[in-house]
């Protein structure tokens, strides 16, 4: 008797959570927010009056999907708790205390699995909020300031996929990179710049992404290169040069800043010192180190574009 009890009641709680379906993704989130505006942005569109209506309407949207998909995942997990304990007592009640203790460890491990998921969401939200106050805060700005950053699909060499747009909120750069390219190489191998400016930045809302455009780039040597050098953040496989023709990246370095708009402020060089040379008199300056300071202190950034130099992206077909 004690046999089948055991087995029908962890029948029942298996039962339970799989008729509990999963939060929906973030990024499916935000998708949904979109259509509901009814409007896709265009990659080159200029930032007016309409456009910062139209994403704060978008960043509305975003916020009370996660608020109702928060709600959604607690009413859930209660309800799942709920009969997972009725279950568990029954089994206590019965004295079948190897299936009570699975159906314990099951609703900790479930409830543990909540808090992550919840979290998660809270911490999404709490960005977007703040965007939206920092916005809020600013003054209103004439006339256009770049052009928005076109909605890229993201996916690194170690197997994770993000949107671009999953980053607003946050500052992202982008660096068109190419080990091969002694000009990307030197600023890993001769001087660490790359890694020193994103650890720098890291814990400032800054999300620092590394993309290789390069048509024969292998995903190993991106790998073993990202362990090697001790990259704090991953490399993007644009090994079909959607990206880089996207944004229309030249050379290995170009850099792209992006601003929590989703705007592009700064695009061009590293610096005015490539392979470490500098003009006589002249002192060095490291243009994304300069746009990222401006940006986070409220300023708008003085340089918003600088000739980029370094080896020719190699895309494919090409």
């Amino acid at each position: 008797m004690t046999r089948k009890w055991n087995l029908v009641a962890i029948l029942l709680a298996v039962i339970l959570l799989a008729s509990i379906s999963p939060a929906q993704p973030a990024g499916q989130d935000v998708r949904e927010a979109r259509r509901r505006v009814g409007v896709e942005a265009s990659p080159a569109q200029p930032v007016g009056q309409d456009t910062t209506n139209l994403r704060e309407t978008m960043q509305q949207q975003r916020i009370r999907a996660l608020q109702e998909q928060m709600s959604e995942l607690k009413m859930q997990h209660e309800t799942l708790v709920q009969q997972l304990r009725a279950i568990h007592a029954a089994a206590v009640k019965e004295k079948a205390t190897d299936t009570a203790g699975r159906i314990e460890k099951l609703i900790s491990e479930r409830q543990e699995t909540h808090r992550a998921k919840l979290s998660d969401l809270e911490q999404q939200q709490q960005r977007m909020m703040g965007a939206m106050r920092q916005r809020a805060d600013r003054p209103e700005r004439s006339g256009r300031r770049g052009r928005s950053a076109p909605d890229v699909e993201l996916k690194s060499f170690d197997g994770k996929t993000h949107k671009l747009s999953d980053f607003q909120g946050r500052i992202v750069v982008l660096e068109w990179f190419n080990m091969e390219c002694p000009f990307s190489l030197y600023h890993y191998a001769t001087k660490p710049t790359m890694v020193e400016l994103a650890n720098k930045y890291r814990d400032k809302e800054v999300v620092w992404l590394a993309v290789n455009s390069t048509n024969h780039t292998k995903p190993e040597t991106n790998l073993a290169f990202v362990k090697e050098h001790k990259l704090p953040f991953p490399i993007i496989d644009d090994r079909s040069g959607q990206i880089g023709r996207a944004f229309g990246a030249r050379t290995t370095p170009h850099m792209f800043v992006i601003d929590k708009d989703g705007v592009i402020v700064y695009q061009g060089a590293i610096d005015n010192a490539p392979m470490g040379k500098v003009e006589a008199n002249v002192a060095n300056v490291n243009y994304v180190d300069q746009a990222l300071s401006q940006l986070l202190a409220g300023q708008p950034v003085a340089m918003s574009t600088t000739p980029p130099y370094g080896c020719s992206v190699k895309y494919a077909g090409q």
